[in-house]
C-alpha cells in the first residue's frame, strides 16, 4: 500500500519526492528485469527512463483494484521494450535495396495475387473493431501504445483484439 500512496501523491499533487522514492526503488529493478529479458544495457536504460516518465505522466491511469504498483510498472516496462524493439527492427533507408530487381516468376506472381485476394477477403470478414486495429497496426504502422492513445481503448483490449484477429487471419490463410 506504500507504493499505491506514492502513485496517488504523484497523481493528485505531482509530488516529486514520491516520484523520487518510486524511481529509486523501481528504476534499478526495471533495468535489471529488462537486461534479464534480453535487452542490451543501452536499450534497458532508455526503456527504464521511458517507463519512469510514463509513471509520472500517467499516474492517473493506475488502478489499485486491477494490479499492484510493481505489476503496473513492470507491464509498462515489458510493453515499452516491445515497442522499442519493433522500432529498431524497421529497415533504415540505406538498408533497402535500390535499382531494378529481377522479374519474378509468373507462378509466384499468380500465387501472390491469390494470397492477396484471400487476405483482403479475410480482412473484410473480420469484426470491424478487430479490422480497424489491424489496419492501424499494420497499414498505419502504429504501435499498440500509439493506437491506445488514438482510440482511447485500454492497451490490453487492443492487444487482445489484434491477437484474435491475427489468429482468424492465420486460420483462413492456411
Amino acid at each position: 500500500m506504500l507504493w499505491v500512496e506514492h502513485v496517488s501523491r504523484i497523481r493528485d499533487h505531482k509530488d516529486t519526492q514520491a516520484f523520487a522514492d518510486l524511481f529509486d526503488h523501481f528504476a534499478p529493478r526495471v533495468k535489471g528485469f529488462l537486461i534479464k529479458s534480453g535487452a542490451d544495457a543501452s536499450l534497458a536504460e532508455e526503456c527504464t527512463q521511458d517507463v519512469m516518465a510514463t509513471l509520472w505522466h500517467k499516474a492517473h491511469q493506475f488502478d489499485a483494484s486491477r494490479a499492484s504498483v510493481a505489476t503496473w510498472i513492470f507491464t509498462i516496462a515489458r510493453n515499452r521494450k516491445i515497442d522499442l524493439l519493433r522500432r529498431q527492427r524497421r529497415p533504415e533507408p540505406e538498408d533497402l535495396t535500390w535499382g531494378p530487381e529481377e522479374e519474378p516468376d509468373q507462378a509466384d506472381i499468380l500465387n501472390l495475387q491469390q494470397e492477396t485476394e484471400l487476405l483482403g477477403a479475410a480482412l473484410a470478414d473480420l469484426p470491424s473493431a478487430q479490422r480497424e486495429l489491424i489496419e492501424k497496426a499494420y497499414f498505419g504502422d502504429l504501435t499498440h501504445s500509439e493506437i491506445a492513445a488514438e482510440t482511447g481503448l485500454p492497451l490490453g483490449t487492443i492487444k487482445s483484439r489484434i491477437r484474435l484477429a491475427l489468429e482468424r487471419l492465420r486460420h483462413v490463410m492456411k
